[in-house]
């Protein structure tokens, strides 16, 4: 599902030339996602390893909170700005959920509906304030303040529902396997079903985080558990250099920028 699929909910034509604080949806954003999430997966099991959960959080808590001040400083997308940004929620997210599992003992069964309700809220404010959830329009500071706070859900909801599927049988491949298949479904549903674009986009987005997480825990955790015990650290630097490949590429050929907002 790329930029050009998600035409039901842009604004107004003359809206298209100001400045956008998100990328074009093309497959390299699709790409760039999986990458972050199984990355922030195995970096906040890392970080939380090597410093222990405490500090582990307020690093991550400390480095989000400056990451999306430059992001917000940012009067336009930039493509290094906007991914290191993400990357940020992907590690705190994942320290979120996983901060009510280990730390406050809430199972998944609870903290996955309880991150859904959450997601949910931020839409339905998101969409009575603002009358829409499409990407096409964020080019205000609520409408940004209002997309970074769903980014954030989605990415605790991903977390908490592939460590669910995780430890209920499907194993990490299982899972990897599962939200596959299951982020086919929003892309085919949308073209071929008749299902809203908005609603196609992010119910894509939120399945890319169990997804990405559940190949890289599978990649990172030892035979014992079913995977290829690659290591958390070197699963984590290996995907942030593919990370740093893509976006350091979309820097410089500006792809996830449409041709007539460069003119």
């Amino acid at each position: 599902m790329t930029t050009d699929h998600l035409t039901d909910n842009r604004p107004p034509r003359h809206a298209r030339h100001v400045a956008s604080k998100v990328p074009e949806v093309t497959v390299y954003f699709w790409i760039i996602k999986v990458l972050t999430t199984g990355m922030g997966e195995t970096a906040s099991d890392w970080l939380a390893r090597l410093f222990g959960p405490i500090p582990a959080v307020g690093l991550g808590g400390m480095a989000l909170v400056v990451a999306l001040v430059v992001q917000f400083a940012a009067r336009r997308y930039v493509a290094w700005i906007y991914w290191t940004a993400i990357v940020m929620v992907s590690v705190f997210g994942t320290m979120a959920a996983d901060v009510l599992h280990v730390g406050l003992g809430v199972p998944y069964t609870l903290s996955t509906p309880f991150f859904m309700a959450a997601l949910a809220a931020v839409f339905a404010l998101w969409y009575r304030s603002e009358g829409t959830l499409s990407i096409h329009s964020i080019h205000t500071r609520r409408r940004e303040t209002f997309y970074w706070a769903a980014v954030l859900a989605t990415f605790a909801l991903g977390t908490a529902a592939g460590d669910l599927t995780a430890t209920v049988g499907f194993g990490y491949l299982g899972s990897a396997v599962l939200y596959a298949a299951a982020i086919a479904v929003p892309a085919v549903a949308h073209r071929w079903g008749g299902l809203n674009a908005v609603v196609a986009f992010w119910a894509a987005y939120v399945i890319t985080r169990p997804l990405g997480a559940s190949v890289a825990d599978w990649m990172a955790v030892g035979h014992e558990r079913g995977g290829l015990d690659l290591g958390l650290g070197p699963v984590t630097l290996s995907w942030t250099v593919a990370i740093l490949g893509f976006v350091g590429y979309l820097a410089a050929s500006r792809k996830d920028i449409r041709r007539d907002r460069l003119q």
